[in-house]
């Protein structure tokens, strides 16, 4: 199980070894509308996943939209500390 935040670091470091067979790295090289289509397909999949599919399958929902949003931040280099300053 990975933390939020060790989940970031991961993410961070494959996007720095830009390993081409990375999927986080080939979402990056897409760029950021691609990025952005992905996390507004997610935050759907949640909404859906929340009225009809139940607990499990809307905590899978999330982890993705949490993924991609992580993707966004390295994208556009924003660090966890510049989120955590607006919570």
């Amino acid at each position: 199980m990975k933390r939020f935040e060790e989940l970031f670091a991961e993410l961070k470091a494959k996007a720095a070894a830009a390993d081409p067979e990375s999927g986080t790295v080939k979402e990056l090289a897409r760029g950021t509308h691609f990025i952005g289509k992905k996390i507004i397909e997610e935050a759907g999949e949640v909404w859906i996943a929340s009225e009809y599919e139940g607990k499990e399958r809307t905590a899978e929902e999330i982890s993705q939209l949490l993924y991609h949003l992580q993707v966004m931040m390295i994208d556009r280099g924003i660090d966890l500390e510049d989120i955590y300053r607006y919570l």
